[in-house]
């Protein structure tokens, strides 16, 4: 695959991972699709083998999702400002502590949104806590999946 088309895969599976962060983006399909459409250009068993554990990797997320309480966002105090936080947190989380880092880069992100808005420690965490009650587990799960097969993907374009 030549690397145009790895940009345009890398630019989907990006657009992907922001989706998550958007309620009604299909980020986590967005994602897949970009590794299909890869897979599908590089025909070799690493590719495949990516392809296929990925797969099953994101539909255990869909089921772990329906598990889980649904979104709530009315009422938690949500805004576009705390997602782009979180969504900052665990993407720059990923990348300084690959894979572990994400968790606690996507709660961080939260914190500071929620500090710098709210002023105190106490009322920050506090919101922080409302907030992953309410969404914060949902769109980590998901998010952290999406992260990982993004990174498995980046990993094996590099190396190979």
């Amino acid at each position: 695959m030549d690397l145009p088309q790895l940009l345009l895969v890398g630019l989907v599976m990006l657009l992907g991972v922001l989706g998550v962060l958007v309620p009604g983006v299909p980020g986590t399909w967005l994602v897949w699709a970009g590794l299909m459409w890869w897979a599908l250009h590089e025909r070799s068993g690493t590719a495949w083998i990516l392809l296929v554990s990925a797969t099953a990797l994101l539909l255990v997320v869909q089921v772990v999702q329906w598990q889980l309480p649904p979104r709530r966002l009315r009422g938690v105090g949500v805004t576009p400002r705390m997602t782009a936080y979180a969504g900052a947190g665990a993407v720059l989380g990923f990348v300084l502590v690959p894979v572990l880092g994400a968790v606690p880069g996507f709660v961080g992100g939260i914190y500071l949104c929620e500090r710098r808005r709210l002023g105190t420690h106490g009322e920050a965490w506090s919101s922080v806590r409302a907030v992953m009650r309410a969404v914060g587990t949902s769109v980590l799960v998901e998010l952290f999946a999406c992260l990982l097969v993004v990174g498995a993907w980046a990993g094996v374009v590099v190396w190979s």
